[in-house]
């Protein structure tokens, strides 16, 4: 008798692949489409992507790149050009020198966060996450067979963390130790203050440091600040950045990292192996980004401005609500305890009673309960009609009891 086909499915998966897990803002997106197909209106305030349309010139130069025939293999670690001004751009908005033979480039910022891993990290080894934090990064390291150790991000501090609770969780065993900022989902930063601080905790202990640093443009009322500019650690920092948000290019998938010297071979050997290189059009079109004018951006930045306000004071005025000002990046990440609904419950009410789509806090990590992701990359029409919609709902929730 022929095996059944959901069995041989279940025999023949990698048993790996439960160690994987996925992005519930995806999942959300689905929920909401299909919503969408039957009839219903919904805002979506799921995804981490910019409104904006990629600035002219950046299109126009990937359209002369095809046509003059830049249509095949090139460099693993990039472009020549590519990497040239990358490291330029680093090196002039982080205040620290970066060699373009330390850059590699990726078919978006994500693979840099698997490359590394798998670069660094064996089975055993520990690795330092941000809760609540990307869900990406807790999914590569349990996939690479390391231990996710959370490192809570409170309201009170900002969303960030102190370094006595870095200090805590350092072990032998730590083997890597992820930050980010601007953060998502909270907008929270890591200033210079706290870099510091954690520059002299771990000059006494030996592990690389990933730092995601792909909403370094996106921040409102202060400078970036890098790990990597502070004293010992450039030579130990994977500093991962992209142009998906600054450049609203989600769908062109261009990152880049600045490695330390001893990963550069190593991650060069991951892209062969995994995606050849980079798409070469795609990586002229990143030079015309960082080289050409910054009008689109700024004007980006202006509109997220006035949104984020806008979505803050409304959030605040909502009952059972309170909402910090995100200090970066393009996210709300509002207290709902008081609504007395766990945080998936009003992520799932908000969409399926109300038509707004956002994502659990839980979904960052257990630190995110009591908390929802709302996304503000979303006009500010829709983003008002979205506040009343969630009155509209706890009101309708508080006369029910």
């Amino acid at each position: 008798m022929a095996t059944g086909a959901s069995e041989l499915r279940s025999d023949l998966l990698a048993s790996s692949l439960d160690r994987l897990s996925t992005e519930n803002a995806f999942d959300v997106l689905v929920r909401a489409n299909a919503l969408e197909a039957a009839g219903r209106r919904v805002v979506h305030l799921e995804l981490g992507e910019p409104d904006f349309p990629t600035p002219p010139h950046v299109v126009e130069a990937a359209a002369r790149a095809l046509r003059d025939g830049h249509t095949h293999y090139c460099p693993p670690a990039g472009l020549p050009a590519l990497r040239e001004v990358c490291a330029e751009h680093l090196t002039r908005h982080r205040g620290v020198s970066f060699d373009p033979a330390n850059v590699i480039v990726t078919p978006g910022a994500k693979p840099i966060l698997f490359f590394g891993l798998l670069a660094t990290c064996n089975p055993g080894d520990e690795v330092i996450v941000p809760n609540p934090g990307f869900p990406i990064y807790e999914s590569v390291v349990r996939y690479v067979g390391a231990k996710p150790v959370p490192l809570p991000l409170v309201e009170e501090r900002g969303f960030a963390f102190s370094v006595d609770d870095l200090a805590d969780r350092l072990t032998p065993r730590t083997k890597v130790v992820i930050l980010s900022s601007p953060a998502n989902p909270t907008g929270g930063v890591i200033d210079a203050g706290l870099n510091a601080e954690i520059a002299r905790v771990l000059a006494d202990h030996e592990c690389w440091i990933l730092s995601d640093e792909i909403y370094s443009e996106m921040l409102y009322d202060e400078a970036h600040d890098t790990i990597a500019r502070h004293e010992g650690l450039r030579e130990r920092t994977i500093l991962a950045d992209g142009f998906s948000k600054t450049f609203a290019m989600t769908g062109w998938r261009l990152g880049y990292a600045a490695l330390p010297e001893p990963l550069v071979e190593p991650i060069v050997r991951l892209v062969i192996n995994s995606v050849s290189c980079t798409p070469p059009a795609i990586q002229l079109a990143g030079v015309a980004a960082l080289t050409g004018s910054r009008d689109e951006v700024d004007a980006m930045l202006r509109a997220f401005r006035s949104r984020r306000d806008a979505v803050v004071a409304g959030l605040n005025e909502l009952p059972g609500v309170s909402c910090a000002m995100p200090r970066g990046a393009f996210y709300a990440f509002p207290r709902i305890s008081g609504t007395g609904l766990g945080a998936a419950e009003l992520a799932g009410r908000l969409l399926d009673d109300a038509g707004v789509a956002v994502v659990a806090g839980t979904a960052f990590g257990e630190h995110g309960e009591g908390h929802v992701r709302i996304s503000y990359a979303n006009s500010l029409d829709n983003l008002l009609e979205a506040l009343a919609a969630f009155r509209g709902l706890l009101e309708d929730l508080g006369e029910r009891r």
